[in-house]
């Protein structure tokens, strides 16, 4: 049973990394099932043995990202008061950049074309789901005005989602921690302070 398993997980991997192999050279659209089995060395039959077809490759490709995601942040600490601690947040940025790096593959596709929608409104929920009771205690306003959860979720996740595409489809150099300072600076410094969150380094 343990060597059938290591043999479905390896199986899996070869289509997986033969898949965003593919995706990179010709894109999503033109990748066929026949490509994926050709560069894996597999059959189709072996293919279907562990996806429906290739959206199914492709939702298994985004929750695993997702998954890793969910992990890391769920470290992240923010205060209950009106304070945002950055070095807590530097260290977890720098994870999630960290993985994102290794994986650069996933967040290639990702983030570009009709994927990105998709990915950003996963990230969406996440957030609003992980965070919701944190941001409510921030109530952020401007002009005596509640600034609405909804509207702070979509704008961190644009910058998100805008960064790492950025990232992963340039030769920047930036290391993770070199990235995930990057952000502190330009967010942090700037647009959460815009908001009425107070900073403690």
């Amino acid at each position: 049973m343990k060597k059938k398993d290591i043999r479905v997980i390896r199986t899996k991997k070869m289509i997986i990394e033969s898949f965003l192999q593919l995706v990179s050279q010709k894109g999503y659209e033109a990748v066929t099932i026949q490509d994926i089995a050709n560069e894996a060395m597999i059959n189709r039959a072996t293919f279907y043995a562990h996806f429906k077809d290739k959206p199914d490759l492709y939702d298994y490709i985004m929750e695993f990202a997702i998954e890793n995601l969910i992990h890391i942040l769920d470290a992240s600490q923010l205060n209950n008061d009106q304070l945002v601690n950055l070095h807590s947040i530097e260290k977890t940025l720098t994870r999630v950049f960290t993985m994102i790096k290794e994986q650069q593959g996933f967040f290639i596709i990702l983030t570009e074309g009709s994927s990105s929608e998709i990915f950003r409104k996963k990230i969406s929920h996440v957030l609003t789901d992980m965070y919701q009771d944190t941001f409510s205690k921030l109530k952020i306003t401007e002009n005596d005005i509640e600034v609405p959860m909804s509207f702070i979720i979509e704008y961190m996740t644009s910058i998100f989602m805008g960064t790492v595409h950025w990232w992963v489809t340039t030769d920047s150099d930036f290391s993770p921690s070199h990235m995930a300072r990057l952000v502190i600076k330009l967010v942090g410094n700037g647009h959460l302070t815009v908001l009425g969150i107070d900073i403690v380094k």
